[in-house]
């Protein structure tokens, strides 16, 4: 746990890395739709949809702005394609990276079902998040008795940001379903290491004191 710890801060507080190309075309990010998928629904393929996005709203308008224009001035008719071209020449160009929000950050998500054995299961005991997140300061940013506890994470050795984290339990037929959702992370870089160290959290219960 350690160690995956050291490895996520490690991604959020040094540079990104330069990023690889993703094809031999210099993408930035792979869309989720292939290029095949692509080709028979709308006739075109990726290479095709950046050149005309780039020759008509271009790089400098927002997401509703580009996806509008693909509605209107191509031969698209479904406004999901639409929509899917969009987000896939965002992700190609660098735009809007998978994951990144509005405002440039990443976000992070992960879920667990637990057995209804672990239905005490709270975030509102300071002393136990704590416990369970030994390495870090987590500072509660939102009201008591919330349904989504808002925390900030600092990592305690050197008072670093590290974004902010909300923890939703939601009833299940079998128990709970715990989903940790990491938020202002800076980068694409970062997230993975977060999934990876999210992920062992949720498979552990909470400490207790």
């Amino acid at each position: 746990m350690t160690d995956i710890w050291r490895a996520a801060v490690a991604a959020t507080i040094t540079p990104d890395p330069a990023v690889a190309s993703a094809s031999p075309s210099g993408w930035v990010a792979v869309p989720e739709t292939s290029d095949d998928t692509l080709r028979e629904a709308t006739g075109r393929g990726w290479a095709d949809w950046v050149a005309i996005i780039d020759a008509g709203p271009a790089r400098g308008q927002s997401h509703t702005e580009i996806a509008d224009w693909v509605k209107a001035e191509t031969d698209i008719v479904a406004w999901w394609w639409a929509q899917n071209v969009t987000v896939g020449y965002e992700r190609i160009t660098g735009l809007r990276l998978p994951g990144q929000m509005k405002d440039g950050t990443f976000t992070v998500s992960r879920s667990r079902t637990l057995q209804a054995a672990d239905a005490s299961l709270t975030y509102e005991d300071p002393a136990r998040l704590k416990a369970s997140l030994p390495q870090a300061h987590v500072t509660r940013t939102s009201k008591p008795g919330v349904k989504t506890p808002r925390f900030t994470l600092t990592e305690a050795a050197s008072a670093t940001r590290l974004g902010q984290v909300t923890f939703t339990v939601d009833a299940t037929k079998t128990g709970q379903r715990l989903t940790v959702t990491h938020e202002k992370l800076p980068s694409l870089h970062a997230c993975e290491p977060w999934k990876a160290f999210w992920s062992l959290l949720a498979r552990r219960p909470l400490s207790v004191h």
